[in-house]
């Protein structure tokens, strides 16, 4: 079979990113837009300020992709765009784009799912390092943000089909993150910087037990039978935990310190963080990363052992953190369990996975109709 390329288009929160793939199964170009700048005084993505930003950078984003590929707009075979789940307006600049490229250009345009194209960042280098099966079913966990879920996978002749069997039933991990980092005057993003500062702390220090979550959820969209066998997170209450270690230590005049000495510098570095940063909070931060990926790493390999997965997936920007990775192949290898992670280039938004998760779609001509339109709230399975 000939060579196919795909251009892969993702807009769905704060990063504008355009890819090339080839076949599903080599990157060839690979180009985000980080907003990181524009939120970073709000200590979080502003929806209408990343609508903006998306305008400006996605035409070109795009032309850099297909530059840095050696392809044209119409030396490319299809053209991949998210379609959701994500902020509505992002959501809507990249779409209406694609649209117009592939009506323009005569090119069949393949609408992606954000989280199914997570899993599929994966695949893409599995397959570039040679290794093109996998044993099913697969559990995949999608940690970011945004996003907390599980899903279980099988095989569908060229594609997948998913399975929910989990997910947060309030804050992402990746939002904890970010709001436990605000909470200290650690930036924005937090993920990063509480990594990095993890190092220098105890994480035996804090001791934050998560509760066992044994009542339903109460939001009907999330409804599943009553035998069905579920792992669901959250998050919320580690965070209120954080802020309450903060009062019940007075920790808030050393914040209060910390935040006025980095004000002055333009784009603070981690060590310009740790160079602000007491034992206390070193000790505090070290302890709530710990907590959070145990009880990731846990939850996820029972949920594993209750359906009899043979794989583990581990994708999501959470995926980039140095402590999740080393608790998950240490507590894998003792089950027997292969763990796949994304490389971190990969482990944030970006477009290669899109146009990767569009290849199989692309070969059972699984094309979006004209009056497609975006999903902030699209489900996977």
């Amino acid at each position: 079979m000939p060579d196919t390329y795909i251009l892969g288009i993702e807009s769905s929160c704060d990063e504008t990113a355009a890819a090339v793939v080839r076949s599903g199964e080599e990157l060839i170009s690979n180009v985000v837009y980080s907003q990181i700048a524009t939120h970073y005084p709000y200590g979080g993505v502003v929806p209408e300020l990343a609508s903006r930003e998306h305008l400006r950078a996605i035409v070109p984003v795009v032309r850099k992709a297909l530059e840095d590929a050696g392809k044209t707009y119409d030396s490319i075979d299809a053209i991949a765009v998210t379609q959701g789940p994500g902020l509505a307006g992002s959501l809507l600049v990249g779409l209406s784009y694609a649209k117009g490229l592939a009506y323009a250009k005569d090119k069949p345009l393949i609408a992606v799912n954000h989280l199914e194209g997570h899993i599929h960042a994966v695949l893409l280098e599995a397959r570039q390092n040679g290794r093109h099966e996998l044993e099913f079913p697969v559990l995949a966990l999608v940690v970011s943000g945004g996003h907390t879920h599980l899903y279980l996978a099988e095989r569908r002749g060229s594609g997948w089909t998913y399975r929910n069997i989990g997910h947060t039933r309030d804050d992402a991990a990746g939002e904890a993150f970010d709001k436990v980092a605000k909470l200290l005057e650690l930036g924005y993003p937090g993920g990063p910087v509480i990594d990095f500062l993890a190092q220098h702390g105890n994480r035996n220090a804090v001791k934050f037990p998560f509760a066992q979550i044994k009542h339903r959820d109460r939001n009907p969209q999330n409804r599943h039978a009553a035998d069905e066998l579920r792992t669901d997170f959250s998050y919320s209450g580690i965070k209120t935990a954080v802020l309450r270690y903060v009062e019940v230590n007075s920790m808030a005049e050393s914040i209060r310190q910390r935040r006025e000495m980095l004000k002055n510098i333009a784009k603070p570095k981690p060590e310009d963080y740790l160079a602000h940063c007491d034992r206390r909070t070193l000790d505090l931060v070290a302890s709530f990363q710990s907590a959070v990926a145990n009880d990731l790493v846990d939850k996820t390999l029972g949920a594993a052992i209750d359906h009899g997965a043979a794989t583990l997936i581990v994708s999501g920007g959470v995926a980039a953190n140095s402590e999740l990775r080393r608790t998950f192949e240490a507590h894998a290898a003792q089950e027997g369990l292969p763990v796949l992670f994304p490389s971190r280039k990969l482990s944030t938004d970006n477009a290669a996975m899109i146009a990767a998760a569009a290849y199989p779609r692309y070969l059972t001509n699984e094309f979006a109709p004209p009056d497609i339109s975006s999903d902030a709230a699209l489900r996977l399975g």
